[in-house]
């Protein structure tokens, strides 16, 4: 199963799920892996399938339990019985509402099924895929680089460079993972970011920037830089004169509702957006404001922090996130089974994000 989730790591398949899937004999020998490299393309199991020599008495490990109805292809449980496999082994349980009976049709057919092998980095997988099945909404990634202070820049808003080269590697393989990058008007304004993937081969993501009135210059270089579409979301109170020149200037303008209270674009009416426009994964690269907002809404699904050995020192710089008021420690939002990883000097903390005590092992 280990090389199934390796496998399927390599696909780009949004909006479909991340699967892989090995064949392998009765004395445990690898014939064929195969991945779902695109939407529209073959599933896992009919990659693998197509790469073996032979299937017949053999079994299939795949991450994703294999689909059971007529989509952009044919059931993939059809292909799984006619290849003749005796064993399939299944990581995750499809969310989608329309899979349930792929194991039982499996049975039925007299394979041996068993599922639930590996089912907690299967699950990982497709945790993007399994909260817009079940919300609609993208699953939100909070990207980060701060000091030992929790300082993302100084009080000018100098930030390059917090981290060393190989944790900005990793950051640009973040993007490359998503189908969008989000940040702030603020931020644009600031940093004037590009929000591509350079440093490692990849696919430039969407850009998206939260901007109520349309302060975006039509030479931010998220509208000039080659690379993905840029999409405004905007409030009503944008003129007509500044959503004219942003059109023209290449912006794919999206109106959303506004806060009741005046403070800002309504944040799950945004998500709402961007995930009916088949955004699953969409990372987040704001402000503290930005930050803070998510998390006080309990918008934020996990985080990917980039921590280095400095500390700033001055308690006006620009920290991690700017949210409501919190009294107690319990209320802290928690990386839970965090994975830490060294990454030259610096740490690289990766896991879901809980609220407060919900996220506490003990």
């Amino acid at each position: 199963m280990a090389l199934a989730i390796d496998a399927a790591r390599r696909g780009r398949p949004s909006p479909n799920p991340h699967v892989g899937a090995v064949v392998s004999d009765d004395q445990g020998r690898v014939v064929a892996t195969g991945h779902h490299e695109r939407a529209g393309m073959a599933h896992a199991e009919v990659d693998a399938i197509a790469r073996a020599e032979r299937t017949d008495g053999m079994t299939l490990h795949v991450t994703l339990e294999p689909c059971n109805h007529h989509g952009r292809t044919g059931p993939c449980t059809e292909a799984v019985i006619a290849a003749g496999f005796r064993r399939v082994v299944v990581g995750s349980v499809d969310p989608a509402p329309h899979v349930p009976g792929a194991i039982d049709r499996l049975r039925a057919a007299g394979l041996e099924v068993k599922h639930g092998v590996l089912k907690r980095e299967c699950d990982e997988l497709i945790a993007d895929f399994a909260k817009h099945i079940a919300t609609g909404l993208p699953y939100v990634v909070l990207k980060a680089a701060v000091t030992l202070d929790g300082r993302m820049a100084t009080r000018t808003g100098d930030s390059q460079w917090i981290t060393g080269v190989l944790a900005r590697t990793e950051a640009h393989r973040q993007r490359d993972r998503a189908d969008a990058v989000l940040v702030g008007v603020g931020t644009v304004l600031a940093d004037d970011p590009r929000l591509d993937v350079r440093h490692v081969a990849g696919v430039d993501p969407l850009r998206i920037v939260l901007d109520r009135t349309l302060r975006t210059p039509e030479s931010a270089k998220v509208l000039t830089a080659e690379g993905g579409e840029c999409w405004i979301l905007h409030g009503s109170a944008a003129s007509a004169d500044r959503r004219r020149i942003l059109a023209d200037a290449g912006a794919v303008l999206l109106e959303v509702p506004e806060r009741a209270d005046g403070a800002g674009l309504d944040l799950v009416d945004c998500l709402r957006a961007l995930g009916a426009r088949d955004v699953v994964r969409l990372l987040v690269e704001g402000g503290p404001r930005v930050h803070g907002a998510l998390l006080d809404e309990g918008l934020a699904d996990r985080a990917e922090i980039f921590v280095a050995p400095r500390i700033l020192g001055d308690a006006g710089a620009m920290g991690l996130a700017d949210g409501g008021p919190r009294e107690r420690m319990a209320e802290a939002w928690q990386v839970t089974d965090p994975t830490v990883r060294r990454l030259g000097d610096d740490i690289w903390i990766s896991g879901p994000l809980a609220r407060g005590d919900e996220g506490k092992g003990n």
